[in-house]
């Protein structure tokens, strides 16, 4: 490879790693704009209605097969009920409890249960460097929620409301991991990845507009135009063109270099947690911070080497 095309390679890889962490790192934030007085899951939908048509529309600009068969339909319904329903559903109300960056450093530990289910379901062998990164992941993290914890004005009340916020990111990380290792099977490697998300962010739409309509009542139509702005943002920004971004980087370095962009993005959220959301450090909590993305570093970096 010349040098020329190297640095090409280098510019392709390094400003869609930067655009996604930053992008994704943001959307925690703007989330807590979508849930101030409007019901979460018709937030989730509307957000999931705008980004639906535009999916659509990138799969068709590149190109891609968009007419799926039978079993790849059931697929795309599977991942869109758990990535695009269950996912943001519950982190949507995990954040109505939780600091928006500390559900985002939660997230961070999305690699323990993908290897996990990938172990159960793909028969993924799993590194002894990768369980130790993720165990010191794993302590950085739960000192981040004893903070939090603290913090909280109800905490007399067996943890109040933080204990709900963390339960349901929770659910939200392992909603979102069982649909990362559904779609790796060999259906869902057969389907182009930006068709498949068309498709299952479709399902998924259909089955938030039911589960709001449900919960949360009639739709609100709200008058704040920051409001729509967000929806905008989350639904064309965070999802429409991150995705393909994010699925390029995948073939470009490989699955395992790709996942240190949740470095970055858990980086950008807790900055922005605490410029706009008061977020205090203490010991406790930056002792926690390093711990868990030097755990996350150690873990990715084991991972990685059983790749290459």
């Amino acid at each position: 490879m010349t040098t020329a095309e190297q640095g090409m390679l280098r510019a392709r890889v390094i400003l869609p790693f930067l655009i996604t962490g930053t992008i994704w790192g943001s959307t925690w934030f703007v989330i807590t704009g979508q849930i101030d007085g409007v019901p979460a899951a018709w937030s989730v939908f509307y957000r999931f209605a705008l980004a639906t048509p535009a999916l659509f529309l990138v799969a068709y600009l590149m190109k891609r097969r968009l007419k799926l068969t039978r079993p790849e339909h059931r697929l795309a319904a599977l991942v869109g009920i758990f990535q695009f329903s269950g996912n943001f559903l519950f982190v949507y109300h995990s954040e109505l409890y939780v600091t928006s960056g500390i559900v985002a450093m939660m997230f961070g530990l999305l690699m323990v249960p993908n290897a996990i289910f990938g172990r159960i379901f793909l028969g993924e062998r799993v590194q002894g460097g990768f369980l130790l990164g993720s165990a010191v992941a794993i302590v950085g993290v739960s000192l981040l929620l004893v903070h939090e914890w603290r913090a909280n004005p109800d905490a007399g009340v067996v943890g109040g409301n933080v204990a709900l916020g963390i339960g349901l990111a929770m659910f939200g990380i392992l909603a979102a991991s069982l649909a990362n290792v559904i779609q790796a099977n060999p259906t869902g490697r057969g389907v182009p990845m930006v068709s498949l998300l068309a498709w299952a962010m479709l399902y998924g739409t259909v089955f938030d507009l039911g589960f709001a309509a449900l919960t949360a009542g009639p739709p609100p139509l709200p008058a704040n135009r920051e409001y729509w702005a967000g929806i905008v943002y989350l639904a064309l920004i965070g999802s429409v063109i991150t995705f393909p971004l994010h699925y390029n980087l995948v073939r470009e370095i490989g699955a395992g270099r790709t996942a240190y962009n949740s470095i970055l993005t858990i980086s950008v959220a807790m900055l922005i947690s605490t410029l706009f959301e008061d977020y205090r450090w203490t010991g406790l909590t930056a002792s926690g911070m390093v711990l868990a993305v030097v755990g996350m570093v150690l873990a990715l970096r084991s991972k990685q080497k059983k790749t290459v």
